[in-house]
């Protein structure tokens, strides 16, 4: 099965809802080599409907003392495919990391991608797996 790391709105009970007709169950972990950071919304209307000027994101920085807190969720291929509808208006591309934990997951970054990764591509130069 696979995983996605969460460290916005997709541990949100009513995001989860919306997007996979359930609430899922997840475990705290952390993304090493990456921090916290904020995207402007350009599209006005999205800002109007929700009152925010920014998204959630996190930007590779490569060092082992950064880490980005969150959520791993096990997820089906489907709803991997409706979390990738959710986060495509935002321009996120989703990209295989390693856990603190040494889980993989998949997890989402808006683009252009962190330097040197490839949508599908990892920045451990693992792909995420049930390991």
């Amino acid at each position: 099965m696979p995983r996605l790391f969460s460290y916005g709105t997709l541990q949100q009970d009513d995001v989860q809802l919306s997007t996979f007709g359930r609430l899922l169950q997840g475990s705290k972990d952390e993304l090493p080599g990456f921090e916290p950071s904020l995207v402007p919304i350009e599209d006005q209307q999205v800002v109007a409907a929700t009152g925010r000027t920014h998204h959630a994101n996190v930007t590779f920085n490569g060092r082992n003392d950064s880490r980005v807190i969150g959520t791993v969720f096990e997820v089906t291929d489907a709803e991997l495919e409706a979390a990738d509808r959710f986060e495509e208006p935002a321009n996120y591309a989703r990209i295989a990391v390693t856990l603190a934990s040494g889980k993989h997951a998949w997890v989402y970054v808006s683009s252009p991608r962190p330097p040197g990764v490839i949508e599908g591509a990892s920045v451990a130069g693992n792909s995420p797996s049930s390991r």
